[in-house]
């Protein structure tokens, strides 16, 4: 199976359509593709939006939409999508990592949903989230990424689900001074992102955090840098990258591109 990182927008674009929005549209096109390629069994989705001190994975036969944003007018509240867990492949992970433990106190949150409805809009896929250790390092991130890898050959599409730049503070000083412009150095990280996985130099990646003059402005906090280290973690030798969204930043301190990691062919 192939495995993505993709961003997963913002709120704001939750009721746009595919013409509105060329970003659904590339997860569109996407998702006719894989599913006309591969028998995807069950989607596993690692998300910016679920944090917790440990690493748990949902075993729930049935998942709960999850509005994890505030304070955004009734409309954003209402959208639906219902697709259902799948349990037995949810318990695979525990027994590749046993450290990894069950629950079934979550469901499809903001860093899930509003990508799936794009990506598989009929929600016929089954899927699955596994939550992110808030408070581990990024090596063990990348750690469990290369652990997953048996997964693969299960029919699972894995999914890192976050932004390679995600800086709500500085973001958030820009919206309310009514300016939504991007500062301009997030397309110097995003190219610099992309170029350490071109070449391989994942561990640069790894210690994001000092290895690029950006790294702390462009994720000050963890959660949605990390699940790029998952889907790199199951990068293998005879795979290769393929950028199926990139471009120009549409918001300050944000980015949308994403990738699929797949055998060569």
């Amino acid at each position: 199976m192939p495995v993505l990182f993709t961003s997963h927008g913002s709120p704001l674009d939750i009721p746009l359509s595919k013409a509105e929005r060329p970003f659904w549209n590339a997860l569109s096109d996407l998702g006719k593709g894989l599913q006309h390629q591969y028998e995807i069994k069950a989607a596993l989705i690692v998300s910016a939006h679920w944090c917790t001190r440990g690493t748990y994975v949902n075993i729930s036969p049935e998942q709960t939409q999850i509005y994890d944003y505030y304070g955004f007018p009734r409309e954003y509240y209402t959208v639906k999508y219902q697709a259902n867990g799948s349990p037995d492949m949810a318990r695979e992970v525990t027994k590749i990592i046993p450290s990894v433990s069950e629950t079934t106190d979550w469901g499809l949150d903001h860093g899930a949903w509003p990508m799936l409805m794009h990506l598989f809009p009929d929600a016929n896929i089954p899927v699955f989230q596994m939550s992110i250790y808030y408070d581990a390092k990024p090596a063990y991130h990348y750690e469990l990424g290369r652990q997953l890898k048996a997964l693969r050959e299960k029919g699972v599409l894995i999914i890192g689900s976050g932004s390679t730049v995600h800086n709500l503070p500085l973001a958030g000083q820009r919206f309310r001074s009514g300016d939504m412009t991007p500062f301009g150095w997030e397309a110097e990280y995003e190219a610099w992102i992309k170029k350490q996985i071109d070449d391989r130099q994942i561990s640069n990646i790894i210690n994001y955090e000092t290895s690029h003059k950006l790294g702390k402005l462009a994720a000050p906090t963890p959660d949605h840098f990390v699940p790029i280290l998952y889907s790199l973690g199951l990068l293998d030798r005879n795979d290769e990258v393929d950028y199926f969204y990139e471009s120009a930043a549409s918001l300050p301190a944000f980015s949308e591109q994403s990738f699929m990691i797949s055998e060569k062919r």
